[in-house]
């Protein structure tokens, strides 16, 4: 029988902590995803604009690389005030709106970022990155169905970058809303384009073991350990995977290594 949104158990616990920090925005053309917490990298260059103040404070461009830079130190107010110099010289700038909002979620004003996001999108409705950016702080803030339609538009542009960033948020967002046939399609196709998409093997894994498909769990969760394989999130969910498999040997197997990363990490480093 297909998971219905009030049926999630043990299994889709564990990914649903995986996931709290796996949600991939976009951002500007010269920044790109990342690991980091603020989810993003500089990609570009910095600009030295010592001694061309002039121009520094009348381009638009170099007003976002000194904000996005700002906002890479931690220096939010500078950031902001930057970005918004830029969004005055172009008022139609979804770029603008775009790093208003990652500054107002940096500084955990969900509200503020929700209303940069949107504003970039009336910029550009065609926008794949600004859709994306919008449909994932919808999903993030409780409007898991109204953030559907956002993804499918930005897999709509022909020119979006990253499709699997969006299918794989729409998987996940799918599954908050309660959606999971909404959400296997939408992993799936991630996968076909990334065979190594964490987020997506992790998803289909727990899936197919709320399905009951334990052998099918099996195959993702191994496929999700082989490029993670000390994920505790993943050790867990294979080790619930093999005992009700009736594998009780596999199952000790990931306790012990799941036990060993938690002893590692919990013990202080020794001081000489």
């Amino acid at each position: 029988m297909p998971l219905s949104g009030s049926r999630l158990g043990p299994g889709f616990v564990a990914f649903a902590l995986l996931l709290a920090g796996c949600q991939q925005m976009e951002r500007l053309s010269f920044i790109r995803p990342s690991a980091q917490p603020r989810g993003y990298t500089q990609v570009a260059p910095s600009y030295d604009v010592s001694g061309k103040k002039g121009r520094a404070e009348s381009d638009p461009v170099l007003l976002l690389l000194s904000a996005n830079d700002q906002l890479q130190r931690g220096q939010y107010a500078e950031a902001e005030r930057l970005a918004r110099q830029a969004l005055k010289l172009r008022p139609d700038s979804g770029d603008a709106q775009t790093l208003l909002g990652a500054i107002a979620s940096a500084r955990g004003d969900a509200a503020a970022a929700g209303k940069a996001y949107r504003a970039a999108v009336q910029i550009a409705p065609g926008n794949g990155v600004y859709a994306n950016n919008y449909g994932n702080w919808l999903c993030a803030n409780g409007q898991a169905a109204d953030a559907l339609p956002w993804f499918e538009r930005a897999l709509a542009d022909p020119t979006y970058p990253t499709p699997v960033a969006a299918l794989v948020n729409a998987g996940t967002c799918a599954m908050r809303a309660g959606q999971p046939e909404r959400a296997e399609s939408n992993w799936r196709r991630a996968l076909e384009l990334d065979p190594q998409n964490l987020t997506a093997l992790a998803g289909m894994a727990a899936l197919e073991q709320e399905r009951g498909n334990g052998l099918d769990a099996r195959a993702f969760v191994e496929r999700w350990l082989a490029l993670s394989p000390e994920d505790p999130a993943g050790l867990r969910l294979a080790a619930d995977i093999e005992q009700k498999l009736g594998d009780n040997a596999a199952a000790s197997r990931y306790l012990s290594r799941l036990q060993a990363i938690s002893s590692t990490s919990a013990t202080p480093p020794r001081t000489q």
